[in-house]
């Protein structure tokens, strides 16, 4: 049942898609079958942008430049008679075009935004400018590209180049709910809870980078096979600019939305052409829209599919938190997560002096300080975040150092007081990307279930903020490892739901094997969940033992001062 859910679906709409290209086929006639093509081969292009700028999150001005590499390269094939024909060529150009956007895509991993932008629209106008010197290959000698010899009249060609879309289509929907895809929408929505899964920036980003670029290759040599001829003039960094913004306004992360934006497109100059306006006052119309998808933080896709959501349910999915039968704790063992003598300053400011912090094997240690005690300082340092610090942080006896990523994958994990669950995904999609590990629909149901957490086919963007954070503490769990932080995961509950939300996070070393620090203000919560607890006031361990003696002790009363009556 699962498989046919997964699968069933999109290949039903692949054929009605090539049910729906065959008939255009037969239908079009002349100029519209050469306009049909177009449609086509922009389509695939806007795909591309999809990827990397509605999934991903990242700005890339230069993806003609992609195409120009893509048309180059099955040009060259053609002149070279390379073996295999046009199938084989156009599969050449867009891997040589992936190589060139993973290149592109190496800036991207320390820029961001307008300063990303420029660095790719330059690179479009150098290609542009080199390509008019160069030329491409077999244009000067009228060398025309051999189509594929079932397809090689217009019609038939236009059907092949609808395969190619689907196929396209195809690839890029399962991508997107496979790993990579659940790591371009967490990348886009925060590298920090990126790193922190274990998952790798960089190869998030380069992997967008490439399949956009692999699409976009394909793009440009499919324009090739249509022309017969590359042009340097097809592949300008203004018309990058313009497709851009284009995805951007339609939506091209949706794939029906990136066949809407080639449609427009096309028709777009082409009624300018019939109402005698010059047909580059399309960009003009194109930029005017694009500016308003950006001013209005939203596109056309999305705008349509949030009136569809709001039809169907005007509420949105919360946490259900039950009773639930209590499980026999395990006594706790010797420590799994050690800190020792750890300090970090800030110019002048000592964040943290000399902090000494013992999680024990299937424990629950609480963390807890007045605004500004460390706590977030700490948990940090202890998640790779902050490196920039002395002391020891060791786990299961071992040097616990390197990256955020490195620290997730030995067996360190940790949540955020920040929202940090992409809104583009499932439910399930999130947490069996955060878990890294194969983990069965039963798992994954048992889990939320055990949380009050929606089901998992629930889209996150239908998810309050509450929910959320315990999604983002089931995915965390269901990866099974050492240590999780948790900080502030009750933040956005309902004051009445902290209790019960505690008496499930008592149970987590014994049902998940796992041991817990617990960073939390709701001392409600902290009492029923910690045994025992560390105090930090000034960056110092204040206090440090079993719950009663701390709460107890007259030094921590006074830290709190205010919250005295709370103790």
């Amino acid at each position: 049942m699962r498989l046919a859910e997964r699968f069933g679906l999109p290949l039903l709409v692949a054929v009605a898609a090539v049910a729906a290209g065959y008939a255009l086929s037969v239908g079009l006639e002349g100029y519209f079958v050469y306009l049909g093509v177009s449609a086509v081969v922009a389509a695939i292009a806007l795909l591309g942008l999809g990827v990397v700028t509605g999934t991903a999150g990242m700005i890339s001005l230069c993806q003609l430049t992609f195409g120009a590499v893509g048309a180059f390269v099955v040009s060259a094939c053609n002149v070279a008679g390379v073996p295999g024909g046009f199938v084989v060529w156009l599969v050449l150009g867009g891997l040589a075009a992936a190589l060139a956007g993973v290149l592109v895509g190496l800036p991207a991993l320390r820029l961001r935004g307008i300063t990303l932008a420029v660095v790719t629209l330059g690179l479009a106008a150098a290609a542009d400018l080199t390509l008019v010197q160069i030329q491409f290959p077999g244009a000067t000698e009228g060398l025309s590209v051999e189509r594929p010899e079932a397809f090689s009249d217009d019609r038939s060609y236009f059907l092949f180049a609808v395969l190619v879309l689907v196929v396209c289509g195809l690839v890029v929907h399962f991508l997107r709910r496979g790993r990579w895809g659940s790591s371009w929408h967490l990348v886009a929505f925060s590298e920090r809870g990126t790193a922190a899964v274990g998952a790798g920036v960089r190869t998030s980003k380069l992997t967008a980078f490439a399949v956009s670029a692999a699409l976009g290759g394909i793009s440009g040599g499919l324009l090739t096979g249509q022309v017969g001829l590359a042009f340097p003039a097809s592949f300008t960094s203004i018309q990058s600019l313009a497709l851009y913004v284009l995805a951007i306004m339609s939506g091209a992360h949706l794939i029906d939305m990136a066949v809407f934006g080639a449609l427009l497109w096309v028709a777009v100059p082409e009624l300018l052409k019939r109402w005698g306006v010059p047909q580059d006052w399309g960009f003009v119309i194109f930029g005017v829209l694009g500016v308003q998808a950006l001013a209005g933080r939203g596109n056309l896709g999305t705008a349509w599919r949030n009136l569809w959501y709001r039809r169907r349910s005007r509420t949105t999915a919360g946490v259900g938190l039950t009773d639930v039968a209590d499980v026999e704790p395990l006594p706790p063992g010797d420590p799994v997560l050690e800190v020792r003598g750890l300090s970090v300053s800030f110019g002048h400011v000592r964040a943290l002096s000399d902090v000494d912090i013992l999680v024990p094997e299937h424990g629950v240690l609480g963390v807890i300080g007045p605004n500004g005690a460390g706590k977030s300082t700490l948990v940090d340092v202890i998640s790779g975040f902050l490196p920039r610090a002395t002391g020891t942080v060791t786990l299961d006896g071992r040097p616990l150092t390197g990256s955020p990523a490195r620290r997730a994958r030995a067996g360190l994990r940790r949540t955020f007081q920040q929202d940090r669950v992409p809104p583009g995904l499932t439910v399930g999609a999130y947490v069996r990307f955060v878990a890294r590990r194969r983990v069965t629909a039963a798992e994954v149901a048992d889990a939320l279930e055990f949380f009050g957490c929606p089901a998992a086919r629930t889209p996150l963007s239908r998810v309050d903020a509450g929910a959320r954070r315990l999604v983002e503490v089931v995915g965390h769990l269901l990866a099974w490892p050492r240590v999780l932080l948790l900080d502030e995961p009750a933040a956005g509950l309902p004051h009445e739901e902290h209790v019960a939300f505690g008496r499930r996070l008592r149970q987590v070393p014994a049902r998940f094997g796992v041991s817990v620090l617990l960073i939390e203000h709701d001392l409600d919560l902290v009492r029923s969940v910690c045994d025992r607890l560390t105090v930090l006031d000034f960056g110092q361990v204040l206090a440090s033992g079993p719950q009663a003696e701390v709460l107890a002790d007259p030094a921590v009363l006074k830290a709190y001062m205010g919250e005295t009556e709370l103790l």
